[in-house]
């Protein structure tokens, strides 16, 4: 085994502040020369009910996805990781690399708010999420979600104010591993496209950005919108079938305009996520 190589592995675990940066120059180097491609992933979410009835756990997840989708790639949901020890990541890396899947993304739920309005909560929040860095990088995955709120009814001013404090610390952490950080919009200031954007381009971070969440239009959320001002910043896609076939289509085709990447199947249940399958097949990748 070469120097380089041996280095790289040995420093796998602990990302945020052990790699050596030469090997992770070199590395960048490498996977920014590779270009992007569209691609179908099934987020984990979308068979939440399966899991949680005891139908099968996250280390099954790369063959479900493979053996019963055929698709290529799997986006976690951290509170369904059973015990993230070092050997149950390397069993998960074993099954993913067997099956022929990629590991895209963690989505993190209940490790604190992007938004919060105190030095305290802006600083757990960042520390609360070094290890999902750190487990997305053991595993390959390219980014980390996360949830950005606020408390309710914010001045956005402020909560744009205490956001760009609390990424900046996950940032300056996630650098040396080369791990996105992205936002989905889950409610509060998230939900608003134009905050969205400022934040993006106040915290001016290449691995910082959005991950637009297809979610239902309601009257008041327009999700064709929401996705027309944050496409250009989105580092990841989370994929929902719209009320009419129509619609969906017309997300897609916005999509394809400036997004390059996966497309995260998020709508729930089985029929649901082979519908989205068929979809992005005809008019995301040309496929019949």
């Amino acid at each position: 085994m070469d120097r380089r190589i041996f280095l790289e592995t040995s420093l796998a675990i602990g990302a945020g502040g052990l790699i050596a940066p030469s090997l992770l120059n070199e590395k960048n180097k490498i996977m920014n020369s590779i270009e992007k491609k569209d691609d179908i992933s099934i987020a984990q979410w979308a068979l939440v009910e399966e899991m949680r009835a005891g139908k099968w756990k996250n280390l099954d997840f790369p063959r479900i996805a493979r053996e019963d989708f055929g698709v290529n790639g799997i986006e976690f949901v951290n509170t369904l990781f059973e015990v993230p020890t070092e050997n149950y990541l390397k069993q998960l890396k074993q099954n993913a690399k067997d099956h022929g899947i990629t590991m895209v993304l963690i989505m993190c739920d209940a490790e604190g708010d992007g938004a919060s309005d105190t030095k305290e909560g802006q600083k757990q929040f960042a520390i609360n999420h070094r290890k999902w860095v750190d487990i997305a990088h053991y595993l390959g995955c390219h980014a980390v979600r996360t949830n950005c709120r606020g408390p309710q009814n914010a001045d956005k001013k402020e909560a744009l104010k205490w956001a760009i404090d609390a990424y900046n610390q996950l940032l300056e952490y996630a650098k040396p591993a080369n791990i996105s950080i992205v936002i989905e919009n889950h409610g509060g200031v998230s939900n608003d496209g134009d905050w969205m954007v400022d934040l993006v381009k106040k915290l001016n971070n290449p691995l910082f950005g959005t991950y637009p969440d297809w979610r239902q239009p309601s009257k008041d959320f327009d999700n064709y919108e929401y996705l027309r001002k944050t496409l250009p910043y989105a580092k990841g896609m989370s994929y929902r079938n719209q009320p009419d076939d129509a619609l969906t289509i017309k997300m897609i085709e916005l999509s394809k305009t400036s997004y390059k990447g996966w497309y995260g199947i998020e709508s729930s249940g089985r029929d649901a996520i082979k519908k989205g399958i068929e979809l992005l097949k005809k008019h995301l990748l040309n496929q019949s």
